[in-house]
């Protein structure tokens, strides 16, 4: 889905699908440098 957002005289178009995807591949890269960081500490 798509989302068209107008800002004055800028127009900006949003893909909610490429954005759900880049905010789920940040959420498990965030997960992966927690896990690397506690592996750290407990040694």
């Amino acid at each position: 889905m798509r989302k068209l957002i107008i800002d004055g005289n800028a127009v900006y178009e949003l893909d909610e699908n490429c954005m759900l995807k880049k905010k789920l591949s940040e959420k498990s890269g965030n997960q992966k440098e927690k896990q690397e960081q506690n592996k750290k500490v407990k040694k």
